[in-house]
């Protein structure tokens, strides 16, 4: 027969005559046990290291007045150095802006023309031109294309 917790028969004895006028070995309380097993409580401690490299890193703060700003961390500036000048460029557009104007004055002129022409061969001609022209008016009139062609200057 095999016993149901695992142990064997040999281990389960009764208590002999000196083991009975000794008393039962203590009990110890589950409580007990407890609180002597428990760590003490521990807390954390801040110790202030040296301010270390720059890691290239963003962070969020408030700047001067209490405003929102983003500061970063500059691998390539050593600690306590003064920051770099601002670069400042301007940004000039005209040339573009007037590249639209003609396509958008030659469209006037095609349409125009097409209001007073009477010939058909010349209609289907001024037609093919404005759809030409309403089609490259379309792609360079849009801020991406102004930005990708416009000339941008460096101020010192």
């Amino acid at each position: 027969m095999t016993p149901v917790s695992g142990l064997s028969n040999e281990a389960i004895r009764p208590l002999a005559a000196p083991e009975k006028a000794q008393g039962a070995p203590k009990v110890q309380r589950a409580e007990e046990d407890a609180q002597s097993r428990r760590p003490k409580a521990m807390m954390d401690e801040y110790v202030p290291e040296e301010r270390s490299e720059p890691s290239g890193r963003y962070w969020r703060g408030k700047g001067e007045k209490g405003q929102p700003k983003i500061y970063f961390d500059d691998p390539e500036r050593p600690a306590g150095a003064p920051n770099k000048p601002e670069e400042k460029w301007v940004c000039d557009t005209g040339k573009v802006d007037r590249e639209i104007e003609k396509l958008k004055k030659k469209q006037q002129e095609l349409k125009q023309q097409l209001g007073t022409e009477n010939n058909e061969a010349r209609i289907k001609e001024l037609e093919r031109q404005l759809a030409q022209t309403e089609q490259e008016l379309g792609e360079k009139d849009n801020d991406t294309y102004r930005k990708q062609n416009a000339s941008f200057t460096q101020l010192s």
